[in-house]
Protein backbone atom coordinates (compact mmCIF):
# COMPACT_ATOMS: atom_id res chain seq x y z
CA UNK A 1 0.00 0.00 0.00
CA UNK A 2 1.04 3.34 -0.70
CA UNK A 3 1.80 5.23 2.40
CA UNK A 4 1.54 8.86 0.38
CA UNK A 5 -1.67 10.24 0.20
CA UNK A 6 -2.87 10.23 -3.70
CA UNK A 7 -2.76 14.20 -3.82
CA UNK A 8 0.97 14.23 -2.63
CA UNK A 9 1.46 11.36 -4.96
CA UNK A 10 0.09 12.98 -7.87
CA UNK A 11 2.11 16.17 -6.87
CA UNK A 12 5.44 14.21 -6.38
CA UNK A 13 4.98 12.73 -10.28
CA UNK A 14 3.89 15.84 -11.96
CA UNK A 15 7.49 17.50 -10.28
CA UNK A 16 9.00 14.30 -12.20
CA UNK A 17 11.03 15.76 -15.52
CA UNK A 18 11.49 13.95 -18.88
CA UNK A 19 14.45 16.39 -19.65
CA UNK A 20 17.01 18.94 -17.57
CA UNK A 21 17.40 16.57 -15.37
CA UNK A 22 20.06 16.60 -12.64
CA UNK A 23 22.01 14.20 -14.15
CA UNK A 24 21.40 15.35 -17.02
CA UNK A 25 23.05 18.97 -16.00
CA UNK A 26 26.34 17.33 -14.59
CA UNK A 27 26.93 15.12 -17.85
CA UNK A 28 26.41 18.55 -19.43
CA UNK A 29 28.98 20.45 -17.30
CA UNK A 30 31.32 17.76 -17.27
CA UNK A 31 31.38 17.87 -21.14
CA UNK A 32 31.73 21.72 -21.36
CA UNK A 33 34.81 21.46 -18.96
CA UNK A 34 36.30 18.39 -21.20
CA UNK A 35 35.78 20.79 -24.37
CA UNK A 36 33.06 18.73 -26.32
CA UNK A 37 30.73 20.61 -28.23
CA UNK A 38 26.88 18.58 -28.25
CA UNK A 39 23.38 19.22 -29.67
CA UNK A 40 20.14 18.34 -26.71
CA UNK A 41 17.20 16.11 -27.77
CA UNK A 42 17.63 16.07 -31.43
CA UNK A 43 14.11 15.56 -32.13
CA UNK A 44 14.88 14.14 -36.24
CA UNK A 45 16.62 11.19 -34.53
CA UNK A 46 15.14 7.88 -32.76
CA UNK A 47 14.37 8.02 -29.19
CA UNK A 48 15.70 12.12 -28.71
CA UNK A 49 19.25 10.93 -27.31
CA UNK A 50 19.66 13.49 -24.30
CA UNK A 51 23.19 14.68 -25.78
CA UNK A 52 24.02 14.45 -30.08
CA UNK A 53 27.61 14.27 -31.46
CA UNK A 54 26.28 14.79 -34.73
CA UNK A 55 30.00 15.22 -36.90
CA UNK A 56 30.89 12.18 -34.62
CA UNK A 57 27.73 10.20 -34.86
CA UNK A 58 27.63 9.56 -31.48
CA UNK A 59 24.72 9.55 -29.10
CA UNK A 60 24.19 10.04 -25.59
CA UNK A 61 21.47 8.53 -23.28
CA UNK A 62 21.46 9.76 -19.41
CA UNK A 63 18.95 7.29 -17.77
CA UNK A 64 17.30 7.40 -14.53
CA UNK A 65 18.12 3.72 -12.81
CA UNK A 66 14.41 3.60 -11.62
CA UNK A 67 12.70 5.11 -15.22
CA UNK A 68 14.76 2.55 -17.53
CA UNK A 69 15.22 -0.66 -14.80
CA UNK A 70 18.96 -0.41 -14.43
CA UNK A 71 19.55 -4.14 -13.75
CA UNK A 72 21.92 -4.39 -10.43
CA UNK A 73 20.71 -1.12 -9.15
CA UNK A 74 19.39 -0.76 -5.92
CA UNK A 75 16.81 1.80 -7.24
CA UNK A 76 15.54 -0.77 -9.85
CA UNK A 77 13.08 -1.64 -7.94
CA UNK A 78 9.27 -1.87 -8.59
CA UNK A 79 6.96 -0.29 -6.52
CA UNK A 80 4.96 -2.14 -3.99
CA UNK A 81 1.69 -0.76 -4.93
CA UNK A 82 0.16 -0.25 -7.98
CA UNK A 83 1.66 -3.25 -9.25
CA UNK A 84 -0.78 -3.93 -12.25
CA UNK A 85 0.45 -0.07 -13.39
CA UNK A 86 3.75 -0.01 -12.62
CA UNK A 87 5.31 -3.44 -14.38
CA UNK A 88 4.50 -3.00 -17.84
CA UNK A 89 5.06 0.89 -17.55
CA UNK A 90 8.85 -0.02 -17.08
CA UNK A 91 8.77 -2.94 -19.52
CA UNK A 92 7.74 -1.07 -21.90
CA UNK A 93 10.57 1.90 -20.99
CA UNK A 94 12.68 -1.12 -21.38
CA UNK A 95 11.26 -2.00 -24.98
CA UNK A 96 11.34 1.40 -26.23
CA UNK A 97 14.82 1.97 -24.76
CA UNK A 98 16.01 -0.63 -26.35
CA UNK A 99 14.69 -0.08 -29.95
CA UNK A 100 15.70 3.24 -30.26
CA UNK A 101 19.35 2.40 -29.61
CA UNK A 102 19.10 -0.46 -31.97
CA UNK A 103 17.59 1.97 -35.07
CA UNK A 104 20.72 4.25 -34.05
CA UNK A 105 23.05 1.90 -34.31
CA UNK A 106 21.33 0.86 -37.80
CA UNK A 107 21.50 4.33 -38.81
CA UNK A 108 25.46 4.23 -38.15
CA UNK A 109 25.46 5.92 -35.06
CA UNK A 110 27.15 4.90 -31.82
CA UNK A 111 24.84 5.06 -28.62
CA UNK A 112 26.49 5.41 -24.67
CA UNK A 113 24.43 4.96 -21.98
CA UNK A 114 24.91 6.68 -18.62
CA UNK A 115 23.26 5.64 -15.90
CA UNK A 116 22.10 7.77 -13.33
CA UNK A 117 24.01 5.55 -10.15
CA UNK A 118 27.33 5.64 -12.74
CA UNK A 119 27.43 9.22 -12.35
CA UNK A 120 28.64 9.05 -8.44
CA UNK A 121 32.18 8.23 -9.60
CA UNK A 122 32.88 10.62 -11.84
CA UNK A 123 36.49 9.92 -12.37
CA UNK A 124 34.88 7.00 -14.24
CA UNK A 125 32.43 8.81 -16.21
CA UNK A 126 35.29 11.46 -17.70
CA UNK A 127 36.90 8.53 -18.84
CA UNK A 128 34.56 6.90 -20.43
CA UNK A 129 33.03 9.69 -22.38
CA UNK A 130 36.55 10.57 -23.24
CA UNK A 131 37.28 7.16 -24.80
CA UNK A 132 33.53 7.15 -26.55
CA UNK A 133 33.97 10.27 -27.93
CA UNK A 134 37.74 10.38 -28.59
CA UNK A 135 39.41 13.84 -28.53
CA UNK A 136 38.06 17.14 -28.60
CA UNK A 137 37.84 19.21 -31.60
CA UNK A 138 39.93 22.32 -31.68
CA UNK A 139 37.82 25.01 -34.03
CA UNK A 140 39.60 26.63 -36.65
CA UNK A 141 38.25 29.91 -36.21
CA UNK A 142 40.32 30.35 -32.88
CA UNK A 143 42.15 33.28 -32.50
CA UNK A 144 45.91 32.33 -32.46
CA UNK A 145 48.14 33.69 -29.34
CA UNK A 146 50.85 36.06 -29.82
Amino acid sequence: MDRIIPPRRSENMRRIRSRDTQPEKLVRKLLSELGYRYRLNCRNLPGKPDLVFRPRKKAVFIHGCFWHQHKGCKECRIPKSNTNYWVPKLARNIERDYARAHLLRKLGWRVLILWECELRNMAQTRRRLRKFLGPVSRTKNRPSSG
